[in-house]
């Protein structure tokens, strides 16, 4: 769980980010979380949208990835989210 001072400086971090994976009319499927689970261990931090033609809510897909993924769902604005979880191996983002 991460406190306020942290989830500021993790904002800051994915503000620049581009989103690496789009969920689409499937919704959250097991194969964009496998991917995402790959793709959080290498990065730590990355940027996910949500398109027009899903008919989910983006803040429930949001919550929903971060409970498959065991990651914290640092922010949710429109149909973006970020997720952060620390690699298992060498983590590269220090956190205050």
């Amino acid at each position: 769980m991460l406190n306020s001072k942290q989830r500021a400086y993790l904002r800051g971090l994915g503000h620049d980010l581009d989103p690496v994976f789009q969920v689409g009319k499937a919704g959250l499927t097991d194969e964009i979380v496998t991917e995402l689970d790959d793709v959080l261990e290498a990065r730590e931090l990355i940027k996910v949208a949500v398109l027009q033609n899903c008919l989910d809510d983006p803040k429930e897909i949001a919550e929903a990835a971060g409970r498959q993924l065991r990651a914290d769902v640092v922010q949710k604005i429109g149909r973006k989210f970020v997720l952060y979880r620390p690699s298992s191996e060498e983590p590269e983002i220090q956190l205050p």
